[in-house]
């Protein structure tokens, strides 16, 4: 039997009691044992601080970058093991596609952001100096400077790469060592890929280390130099970031819950309209990709209620066509669910939304599948649902079946829409469909604060759209309220996160010498020979040289641009 390990104090640590079972998705057999029993929390955090943050801290933010550029590499040239192993998670290859080198693709852009947008320094300015005093001698700079503690990286079981990678990279490029705790229920891949890291040697000791199983009480021993970033639940993310060595010391805390995601369907775009059918077909593909196991997923269909009919038969003639069962099986277009557990949930939450809305396509008790069934494998039909009265019938605007489960709601006006969209009390993601961009900004302007991401889709950017549920590096990924009010990558943005602000206040040649950027009025010197005829590696900052004044003239400006090509 398969007993995951965890990676802790630079070593690999298998636990010897308390093991819980980990499931393949799709035969139901035992695939691996979960515990992390007999692990030193305390020294783990230790380790991270003694080791891995001093050796990030000698790196600048470029060195950083190139370190996630050469781990990219490697594991893009071991993906094919991933692969194998994604598919006991009920995956497809499309499924584990955007697992596994949607998380790879991640390393790559930080380490691009990184290089591009990063000094080759430690520090990362914040905005340009303040001038704060009369005669320019009393300046203000605001810096960013990686905080000496530890990221704890608590993910979720859908994306067990992906969910790793997108808060590694930020992490590391701000220069603060990580420990990873993965869902159980998909451990197994994250362990695979984590193994296949420490193999490449490519980071230093203490960066990063893997907890397959409980935390213990490792939230209990952090301090305010300490990060915490959580997805999944909204439930066990309240409960962990109210903990009260969290509460007490103001550790960071950020979360990505699930969220009621909605997309709303325009007035004009009518069945005879590209937007119309662009607008069927994201709704299907959210149902069916990673078989709806997404926190970006369309939850909600806010659509017209004069096309209320006309959705729901397009819709229900496109979910016929998709094909269920084991992804290993030619022409399989939807998998399983990742576990039993999670098909039993979203049985009973289906039976909750059930109270208020009707079942237009799907049985959520039994569904035909290739190679497997829905005993052995933890298989779901997908299930469309109407609610008629939205704005009576809360229920859908509360409850979320985490799975291939999506609910019509109908609207008469775009107020009535708009004000549907916000019902869900915060979401990770809303898209809008249609052509009318006087009706598109309307419901911007109306639900944007509702969001963290807003998705507007027509005929003209469909053909590159990246569609309403794929979170990308470069985009801020969390939302207000319910989706838990933090927020993950957004470029730079996200390795501040794990970063300090701090204003700075002195002379302008002091900052210049904190910040390796010339301040305004700061002392300039004078080099040993004329600066055009000094080697990169001779320069510094403030290295200046004042000519007598003379005339330019038009042959002067013709003679240096052939000089200089």
């Amino acid at each position: 039997m398969n007993q995951l390990k965890s990676y802790a104090q630079g070593q690999w640590h298998t636990a010897n009691d308390g093991f819980k079972d980990c499931t393949h998705a799709i035969n139901g057999q035992v695939i691996a044992q979960i515990s992390s029993a007999g692990l030193d929390f305390s020294g783990m955090l230790d380790y991270a601080k003694s080791k891995g943050q001093p050796a990030l801290a000698k790196m600048t933010f470029h060195q950083r970058a190139l370190m996630l550029k050469e781990l990219a590499l490697y594991l893009m040239s071991r993906k094919q093991e991933f692969y194998q192993l994604s598919a006991a998670t009920g995956a497809t290859k499309l499924d584990s596609w955007i697992d596994i080198d949607g998380g790879i693709g991640t390393l790559f852009v930080y380490s691009g952001k990184g290089r591009r947008e990063m000094p080759d320094h430690h520090i990362l300015l914040d905005g340009p100096p303040e001038h704060i005093s009369k005669n320019g001698s009393f300046l203000a700079q605001h810096i960013c400077t990686s905080l000496q503690g530890v990221a704890i990286h608590i993910n979720a079981f859908n994306f067990p790469c992906w969910g790793m990678l997108e808060k590694l990279a930020p992490s590391l490029l701000a220069g603060v060592p990580v420990i990873v705790k993965p869902a159980s229920d998909t451990a197994y891949l994250t362990e695979l890929m984590f193994q296949a890291m420490i193999d490449s040697g490519i980071l230093p000791p203490g960066t990063v280390q893997l907890i397959c199983g409980s935390t213990g009480n490792l939230l209990d021993l952090l301090t305010c130099q300490d990060v915490v970033a959580f997805t999944g639940s909204a439930t066990t993310g309240q409960y962990l970031k109210s903990k009260p060595n969290i509460t007490q010391n103001s550790i960071r805390f950020t979360m990505e819950a699930d969220s009621l995601n909605c997309s709303i369907l325009t007035p004009d775009a009518t069945p005879d309209t590209p937007e119309f059918d662009l607008y069927v077909k994201e709704v299907v593909k959210e149902m069916t990709v990673k078989s709806g196991q997404k926190c970006t997923a369309i939850r909600r269909a806010i659509v017209p209620s004069a096309l209320t009919d006309a959705v729901t038969a397009a819709i229900h003639d496109e979910l016929s066509k998709v094909v269920i069962g084991d992804p290993a099986k030619a022409g399989v277009q939807m998998g399983s669910l990742a576990s039993h557990a999670q098909q039993i949930e979203v049985r009973e939450r289906v039976a909750e939304l059930r109270q208020s809305c009707d079942l237009l396509f799907g049985d959520p008790e039994h569904v035909e599948v290739i190679g497997s069934n829905d005993q052995v494998g933890a298989f779901i039909s997908p299930i469309l649902l109407l609610n008629s009265k939205p704005l009576d019938n809360h229920i859908a605007h509360d409850v979320e079946a985490f799975g291939p489960v999506s609910t019509l709601m109908p609207y008469d006006s775009l107020a009535e829409a708009a004000q549907l969209a916000n019902l869900g009390m915060g979401s990770l993601v809303g898209s809008i469909f249609g052509n009318n961009d006087e009706n598109v900004c309307e419901l911007v302007n109306q639900t944007a604060c509702f969001h963290g991401r807003m998705v507007l889709v027509n005929r003209d950017s469909a053909g590159e759209s990246s569609g309403h549920g794929s979170p990308l590096p470069h985009l801020v990924h969390g939302g207000p309220g319910r989706a838990g009010g933090g927020e993950e990558m957004g470029g730079i943005r996200g390795v501040k996160h794990y970063m300090q602000r701090t204003a700075i206040q002195g002379s302008p040649t002091t900052l210049t010498k904190l910040t390796e950027k010339y301040m305004p009025k700061a002392k300039t010197i004078v080099p040993p020979k004329h600066p055009f005829k000094l080697h990169y590696e001779e320069l510094e900052i403030g290295q200046a040289i004042t000519t007598d004044s003379r005339e330019i003239t038009l042959a002067d400006i013709e003679q240096f641009a052939e000089l200089s090509g």
